[in-house]
């Protein structure tokens, strides 16, 4: 009597120990609730020591470390929520998210693969391995997650969107307008379908198309920059340049470490011959971004129009410096090596342009100009022959060559050109 009485003691006791975990874990969700996260953990860890194997404990606490940036230690945790229940979807879903957000893909798709075995209808896993699977590069399986969620569920409008997306990836942008415009039926508030949708029609050169989608955006959200942004680009491309300048002044002046901005800017500005204004944007674009090769090869041509040719030359040498393989830069830089008279630097940035580019057209021409000039006549006449070649519409380089033939003495050859 004296053992069964013992027995039946302990096992109220255990029943109690069981409650208090329960009651920690109840606790801890409510200040989950509250965002309080530090003391959610404390509660969850309590009914972890009460009970080892509780799971949704483990699960939980996961959760709350995520919530605190503790990527590592929330995959301590969900893993062994998974240890303890090898069927608990939820915890391989929310450590795939936590591993697509330390950057491991591929453990991220191999967590989602596994939720949609334990769950085949669950639409969020194919969603979130459609992304990951984007993040590696493989467009057409994550176009296969993102439709077979839409399946799933047919007003799952993230997924008409990111599906755009990738469609537009893949160059497949009258696709892509399908899906935005899909999602934009399903939600006809969802300002990034609109601007997504204005990208993949100015890819296709409707401009006019591409401003109403943005002007849509921005009056979903007068902040956003980026919609302002575009909508200059398109504008730009519809050689509205005033227009284009208001608009990308705006994005600057809701985001004035927009480089990308100050940099359209400057494009602009230097279609209107503005140069100085020119020059100023470039150079705010490279102060926000000193790796812009693009940016420093632009003010090198702006500063050329500006006939600053030395100042111009050393900006398209730093270009040079950050993008080796920029045709343009040699362009320019012997451009304004010529001008200086400086005919053999010239050649040779002429010629490391056509080694880059060799259907560079205009640089032969250039090239044969320079060429001209220090006596090669031969060379010359080669390096307009080429740009005729590419181009036998080319009334410069026939005239050139025309010239040179008659300093040869061919003077049949010379009125034949």
């Amino acid at each position: 009597m004296l053992i069964n009485r013992l027995k039946g003691m302990e096992m109220k006791k255990r029943s109690k120990n069981y409650e208090d975990a329960i009651n920690y874990k109840n606790r801890g969700n409510e200040k989950l609730q509250l965002r309080d996260y530090k003391g959610a953990i404390e509660d969850y860890t309590k009914a972890i020591e009460i009970n080892p194997k509780y799971a949704v404990a483990y699960y939980n606490r996961g959760i709350a470390k995520g919530d605190l940036q503790d990527f590592r230690g929330s995959i301590e945790d969900y893993t062994k929520a998974i240890e303890l229940n090898p069927k608990f979807a939820k915890a391989y879903f929310n450590r795939g998210n936590i591993k697509s957000e330390l950057r491991d893909y591929r453990g991220a798709i191999e967590d989602y693969t596994k939720v949609i075995e334990l769950n085949p209808k669950f639409e969020y896993a194919y969603y979130n391995r459609g992304i990951a699977e984007g993040d590696l590069q493989d467009f057409r399986g994550s176009i296969e997650d993102y439709t077979k969620a839409i399946e799933i569920n047919p007003e799952y409008a993230d997924a008409y969107v990111n599906r755009g997306v990738t469609k537009s990836d893949l160059g497949d942008e009258h696709g892509s307008i399908e899906d935005y415009t899909k999602a934009i039926e399903l939600n006809p508030k969802y300002l990034e379908a609109y601007y997504n949708r204005g990208n993949a029609k100015d890819n296709l050169q409707d401009f006019h198309g591409a401003i109403e989608d943005y002007t849509k955006a921005i009056e979903l959200n007068f902040k956003y920059a980026k919609a302002y942004n575009s909508r200059g680009n398109a504008k730009d491309n519809l050689q509205d340049f005033h227009g284009a300048i208001e608009d990308y002044t705006k994005a600057i002046e809701l985001n004035p470490k927009d480089a990308k901005a100050y940099f359209n800017r400057g494009v602009t500005k230097s279609d209107l011959k503005d140069y100085h204004g020119s020059v100023e944007d470039y150079t705010k674009a490279i102060e926000l971004n000193p790796n812009d090769a693009e940016a420093y090869n632009n003010r090198g041509v702006a500063k050329g129009k500006l006939q600053d040719y030395r100042e111009a030359i050393k900006d398209s040498t730093k270009a040079i410096g950050l993008n080796p393989n920029d045709a343009y830069a040699y362009y320019n830089r012997g451009i304004a090596k010529s001008i200086l008279g400086d005919e053999s630097g010239a050649i040779e940035d002429y010629t490391k342009a056509v080694e880059i580019n060799p259907e560079f057209v205009e640089v032969y021409n250039l090239r044969g100009n320079e060429k001209k000039d220090i006596l090669d006549y031969v060379g010359a006449q080669q390096d307009y022959t080429k740009a005729i070649e590419l181009n036998p519409e080319y009334a410069d380089a026939y005239l050139n060559r025309g010239i040179t033939k008659s300093i040869l003495g061919d003077e049949s050859g010379a009125i034949e050109v």
